[in-house]
């Protein structure tokens, strides 16, 4: 057996098991290497029961005397209680949606649990802790608890990773050794060892650095390596400066605020010089994102070049369309229309009409990755709300041109300290100022004791013609969350409300049903639209005046702001009414920043703060290597040195050929996906 072994080489994995492994990536033996346990058991110390108090985290050897199975139907729901005894004194352990573990446990049979302890009217509990049968336990020294799936126990992965472990002699070191000794880093080889099986927490923590740092590493060179592209060879698209963009400009019926002609100055240089353009754009709803697009496809149109727009939704998609068309029409540039929808007959005639040229500006969905859609002189690719889209797909739509200048769009607030991670590949451009006369949507937040309030002042609104979003969690009532759903509060709204239009939107519905109503809603013909987070990414409708959402505690501040932005999109005043019912002190200190601050990158620096990182975006609808052990946040020092040793190696070798950085080469080539080239 060798590194490169498939997991059912290894006694005690058939099929059945290696099918649960590979939906946690683990397909090869050198899979369980880099498969990293997320804490850690010190059974040197197990303790008392009777030493136990609350709050404390602890493990306990004890025997189950007693099992109590729930004999409810709905099976996910069941509970489990065991009663379980030591020589000192007995405490229960509880286990909800014990649908898979109910027949895991023998009376009279002794199991090692880890968990927090509670003790509440003198009655002393475990919630869902670790466990595992004492006899199958690593008996001491500090136990590694890794992340598992419902068919996996933890003694069976500890026993895989012991196999593993031994096999760990043929990983090859892949960064260089001057690297490795100016950062002071263990070896590879130690690092894997230590990180599943330690002796103490120093060595933890020096394993613990350098994965860390070789994650962030391979993250950095990769996507420092794209930016540097547009940098090398001076092989970029060289647009026209007698292209005048004021012509444009002047016949805009509005004047640019002093930030969106900041970043048309950086667009333009771009575009002006021989680099490949490669720059995000981020602003919050309603800064004039869409203009600014239209200024640089307005330039490349008139140094000869096509552009696309490309969007995440058909209606958005459609929305883009109509105000392109409107805007350039005065300027004979003609736009074309694409997506999946579309009949056979109509796609033809646009993809023609692309390849001859006649179409110099085409706005479309996913459709435009296609294999048949050609360009004739493809120069500007524009995707907008980049986070609905991976790098993946941005590279598939820019291999359409001869290296065209990328420009990408996004209205979600990603906090300074991860956009240059999330989009290390690209220059940012910042609009953070909103155009004058747009007014601020009012935020209150309130209770269940102000919903009948609430619904006389949507009613209010609705009389006077104005339309309303009620945005709920779930589509289902549950029976384990007490919160409102979507089916629910649109039964009991179409009752109160009788004398209007209302509709339900949620994600089960199908792509044309969803695409139906929200027309309906755009065009007025829906006064009050109640719905799931599937209007988070819409279209604009300047009517809509009331955002209301209903257990907001079970939000995130950065979505809760992105929902914010669906009103506010008109003339008259808007309102955002958060119904928050938690008295918890992070879901009042989440309503609170919500009700005093409209901005955007604000609310984003304290969702992270609150949330973390890994909740905040996954790394997966970016493009992104996952990052399994290293956190953006916690390990920010690491980040830092990190930048600059990517810096330096590719300053030395900016195609990573030599023999030296080979090894580097082939981890962020794998790390990255075969279908992204990094062209190193």
């Amino acid at each position: 057996m060798h590194l490169l072994s498939e997991v059912t080489e290894m006694k005690g994995i058939g099929a059945k098991k290696a099918e649960a492994l590979k939906k946690i990536e683990i397909n090869k033996m050198e899979d369980f290497l880099f498969y990293y346990p997320r804490t850690y058991q010190d059974r040197r110390n197990a303790l008392k029961i009777a030493n136990l108090y609350s709050g404390m985290t602890a493990l306990v050897r004890a025997k189950v005397v007693l099992i109590i199975k729930d004999k409810s139907h709905y099976k996910k729901n069941q509970v489990l209680r065991l009663l379980i005894e030591d020589n000192t004194k007995s405490m229960e352990v509880v286990f909800f949606n014990a649908k898979y573990i109910q027949n895991l446990f023998e009376q009279e049979v002794e199991y090692d649990f880890y968990g927090k302890v509670i003790i509440e009217y003198g009655k002393m509990q475990m919630i869902h802790p670790e466990f595992i049968n004492s006899e199958k336990a690593i008996k001491s020294g500090i136990v590694p608890i890794y992340p598992i799936t419902a068919s996996i126990s933890q003694g069976e992965m500890q026993r895989w990773q012991q196999t593993a472990n031994e096999l760990i002699v043929e990983v090859e070191e892949f960064l260089p050794a001057d690297l490795i000794e100016r950062n002071r880093l263990c070896s590879l080889q130690y690092a894997l060892r230590n990180i599943h099986f330690p002796e103490d927490g120093a060595k933890i923590k020096e394993a613990k650095y350098r994965l860390v740092f070789d994650e962030l590493l391979i993250l950095q060179t990769g996507l420092l390596s794209v930016k540097n592209r547009s940098h090398i060879g001076h092989c970029g698209i060289l647009f026209s400066k007698d292209a005048d963009i004021e012509a444009f400009i002047k016949k805009l019926k509005y004047k640019l605020t002093n930030a969106q002609k900041r970043v048309v100055g950086e667009i333009i240089s771009d575009m002006e010089s021989e680099k490949i353009m490669n720059r995000l754009i981020q602003g919050d709803v309603g800064s004039g994102k869409t203009v600014i697009a239209e200024i640089a496809l307005y330039k490349a149109v008139k140094s000869g070049f096509q552009g696309v727009l490309m969007a995440p939704t058909e209606l958005l998609t459609h929305q883009h369309f109509e105000g392109l068309t409107a805007d350039f029409k005065p300027h004979d540039i003609t736009v074309g229309f694409l997506s999946g929808s579309m009949n056979a007959k109509e796609k033809r005639e646009v993809l023609m009409k692309l390849r001859t040229g006649e179409i110099q500006i085409l706005v479309g969905t996913h459709a435009l990755l296609q294999p048949g859609v050609e360009f004739n002189h493809l120069g500007l690719v524009i995707t907008d709300e980049q986070h609905r889209f991976g790098v993946n797909q941005r590279a598939l739509l820019t291999e359409k041109g001869q290296n065209p200048d990328v420009l990408v769009m996004t209205a979600t607030p990603i906090p300074r300290t991860l956009a240059v991670i999330v989009y290390g590949d690209l220059d940012i451009s910042i609009i953070d100022e909103l155009p004058p006369g747009r007014q601020k949507i009012i935020t209150r937040a309130v209770d269940e004791a102000g919903r009948d309030k609430t619904y006389h002042f949507i009613e209010s609104e609705m009389k006077h013609g104005r339309q309303v979003y009620i945005v709920t969690p779930l589509i289902d009532d549950s029976e384990i969350l007490k919160v409102r759903s979507a089916e629910s509060v649109y039964e009991e709204l179409s009752q109160r409300f009788r004398e209007y239009s209302i509709a339900l939107l949620h994600g089960e519905m199908k792509q044309k049903e969803k695409d139906e109503i929200m027309m309906q809603f755009y065009e007025g013909r829906i006064d009050l639209l109640v719905s799931t987070v599937v209007i988070e990414v819409g279209i604009n409708v300047p009517n809509a005046t009331i955002m209301v959402v209903e257990n907001s505690e079970r939000f995130g501040l950065a979505q809760l702001h992105q929902l914010r932005g669906r009103v506010g999109r008109g003339s008259d005043q808007s309102y955002c009414i958060l119904v928050n019912n938690t008295d918890g002190e992070t879901a009042n200190e989440r309503t609170e920043i919500m009700v005093s601050s409209s901005d955007g990158f604000y609310i984003a620096e304290k969702d992270l703060e609150l949330r973390g990182p890994g909740q905040f975006f996954g790394t997966k609808q970016h493009g992104l290597p996952d990052l399994r052990i290293a956190d953006l946040i916690k390990h920010i020092d690491v980040l830092n040195v990190v930048k600059d040793e990517a810096k330096r190696i590719l300053d030395e070798d900016a195609f990573l050929s030599s023999k030296k950085y080979g090894n580097l080469k082939h981890k962020i080539k794998m790390a990255f996906g075969e279908h992204f080239d990094l062209k190193l």
